[in-house]
């Protein structure tokens, strides 16, 4: 919990009252006491009834000291909201309201201060009357208000029995397992050494425990914890905690450095927000403004980038992402607050929802702001199915795992529930229905329109195919095996893909020109005519066709064989290698009654596929295999 105040230049009995209610003076600072004013936080505790304890932080009511005020906000679970009574709310209330709200804090209670002073009855209920329009419509909008008098102890027990009444109606704080304290003090004791104090969130320290110190890095362990002065093993999450860390010297920890595990959390200059705009904000927010960015306990420069607007309003809602001047140890769900440097004026805030971005995110692209809003509900399903339509082809896991920011076993389970709507294409890629559809209508029409220009083609090559649908490899052979198991396409060799119905479609004077070159092959079946000659004869285009089809292989540039006889070429080499352990060329040339052209053009072909390699005259058998030569 901590003590908000209105106080002016002197203390109008925020301070006062928290001495009141603990017996502990806040006001640590001489300056403070010779000027009757809450400079810099203040700490206290406080036995309820019912003997729970509770932390205070007391922080700065005057609007100089705003800034100050926000370090001591962060993990707060309650607030005691001070107004005197002989003055009613100030415009420091107001801005102090407007912070608590922003960050969420889910309860609290109105203490109106100073009635003593008050003669006057009606004057007491119109404070009272405007206090509660003040706070309609915001997190304290159920609040008891409860008028008290330090010096007199008018109201005080019922303070203290309002404020346990309003932290038992909440829940315990989480323990997800990843303690974090954003520290807002530092100091030694003797024979101690550094000691550092916030509100602990997230999960229990423990003695012995290894911590760090984030954004430096500064490792080190717990040798001591402390909660309202009462040593402990353990510390709970919600509790406010002084930590005697062991390996770190007080001139490397400070206010707004978080301590937490070793490797849990790393450190961002740049993070995705939900940001509500405040009413009373003097201007519209713009793009590339300049703020001061306040979270926990930490405070940096911060440059906004609108992503889903040229500029906003006052009281508007959009998503930014602040570029950060110092690195902060961010989580999804940290809450925070804008103000602008110059003059000081809290403009709004809202909360983190992706920490870890390492790039600029692209302005007014719906698939960002889909994405971001997924985060946002914080829903594991959505957040994949969103990731897998997101880039609108085949993702790895990895890439799930970055653009959702979950773990690799959580991505895991929601896979498997998931099925209708997210598909597992190729070797661990995955990609959304609705992306698949539109890639696989894509890869129809590119093929259909390549069948119609290039009729004798067996189909598109890989490359001209992975260039017009702007996928890598990987990705296009993660689609092609989804679209094979379709039935969209076909594989004709392993370098073309083509539509089922597409067949070789020559004219009727090509036919008759392939007909002349196959007779003319026939003729002379181990001394068939060459490249240069078949092409003669029925066109390079339609030669190209035969060769792709597999209707003629071209072994070398000059040689072409009709597939039988390169079989027959194929078997004997193999039959002679085995048999002989080697061959040469004048071996095969004489068995088959061809020129030394052909049979060299042949040998060397297989030297070229690995299958036999060349050790002078000989050619000898190599790693390569004959299977799919026969």
């Amino acid at each position: 919990m901590y003590v908000v105040g209105t106080a002016g230049h002197v203390d109008h009995g925020k301070s006062t009252l928290v001495r009141a209610l603990t017996g502990i003076d806040p006001d640590r600072l001489k300056e403070e006491k010779a000027r009757e004013m809450t400079i810099d936080l203040g700490f206290a505790w406080l036995r309820l009834p019912g003997g729970q304890k509770i932390g205070i932080v007391d922080v700065p009511g005057h609007r100089d000291f705003i800034e100050n005020m926000l370090a001591g906000v962060g993990g707060i679970n309650a607030v005691l909201f001070v107004v005197a009574a002989d003055e009613g709310a100030m415009p420091q209330t107001r801005e102090h309201l407007a912070i608590i709200d922003l960050l969420g804090i889910p309860t609290g209670v109105i203490a109106l201060t100073k009635t003593d002073l008050v003669r006057d009855p009606g004057w007491l209920e119109l404070v009272q009357l405007d206090l509660g329009e003040l706070v309609s419509g915001t997190v304290l909008a159920n609040a008891p208000i409860i008028p008290v008098s330090a010096r007199t102890g008018q109201g005080l027990d019922e303070l203290q029995t309002a404020l346990a009444a309003q932290l038992a109606a909440q829940p315990a704080p989480a323990d997800v397992g990843l303690p974090r304290l954003w520290v807002d003090r530092v100091f030694t004791v003797s024979g101690f050494g550094t000691v550092v104090t916030g509100t602990l969130l997230g999960g229990k320290l423990t003695i012995g425990q290894e911590i760090v110190l984030l954004p430096e890095g500064r490792m080190g362990r717990v040798r001591g914890l402390q909660s309202h002065h009462q040593s402990l093993e353990a510390a709970l999450p919600g509790n406010r905690v002084a930590v005697n860390v062991g390996g770190i010297e007080k001139r490397d920890a400070q206010r707004g450095h978080l301590l937490t595990l070793p490797g849990a959390i790393m450190p961002t200059f740049s993070a995705a927000v939900r940001f509500r705009h405040l009413s009373d904000a003097p201007r519209p927010l713009q793009h590339n403004a300049e703020v001061k960015l306040f979270c926990g306990s930490a405070e940096t420069v911060a440059r906004v980038r609108l992503l889903d607007a040229e500029s906003l309003a006052p009281g508007a809602e959009g998503w930014l992402q602040l570029e950060l001047r110092d690195p902060l140890p961010l989580m999804q769900g940290d809450r925070f607050i804008l103000r602008y440097p110059s003059p000081g004026q809290t403009i709004g805030g809202g909360e983190v929802i992706d920490p870890s971005i390492g790039r600029r995110l692209r302005r007014n692209d719906p698939a960002t702001i889909a994405r971001l809003d997924a985060l946002s509900r914080g829903n594991p399903a959505e957040l994949v199915v969103q990731a897998a339509e997101s880039r609108g082809t085949p993702v790895t896991l990895a890439q799930l795992v970055e653009a959702t920011a979950l773990d690799m076993p959580t991505i895991n389970t929601v896979l498997q529930s998931v099925g209708d709507k997210v598909q597992a294409l190729g070797d661990g890629r995955w990609i959304g229905q609705n992306a698949l559809a539109h890639l696989l209508d894509r890869l129809v029409r590119a093929l259909e329109g390549y069948h119609r220009a290039e009729p004798l083609r067996p189909g598109m090559r890989l490359d001209r195919l992975r260039s017009q649908l702007n996928l890598n490899a990987a990705e296009l052979e993660a689609l092609l095996d989804g679209a094979t198991q379709r039935g969209i396409v076909i594989r004709p060799r392993l370098d073309f893909v083509a539509r089922p119905d597409h067949g070789f479609q020559p004219s009727r004077a090509q036919r008759a020109a392939i007909d002349r070159l196959t007779a003319a092959f026939a003729s002379a079946p181990y001394t068939p005519p060459s490249y240069k000659e078949a092409a003669a004869i029925v066109g390079e285009d339609v030669l190209t066709a035969l060769i792709e089809w597999g209707e003629l292989v071209r072994i070398s540039p000059e040689v072409v064989l009709s597939p039988h006889v390169f079989r027959e070429f194929a078997a004997e080499t193999e039959r002679i290698i085995a048999s002989e352990g080697r061959i040469t060329i004048k071996a095969l040339r004489d068995r088959f009654n061809t020129s030394r052209k052909y049979a060299q053009a042949v040998l060397e072909y297989f030297d070229s596929l690995g299958i036999t390699r060349r050790d002078g005259d000989d050619h000898l058998p190599a790693s390569g295999n004959w299977k799919g030569l026969e």
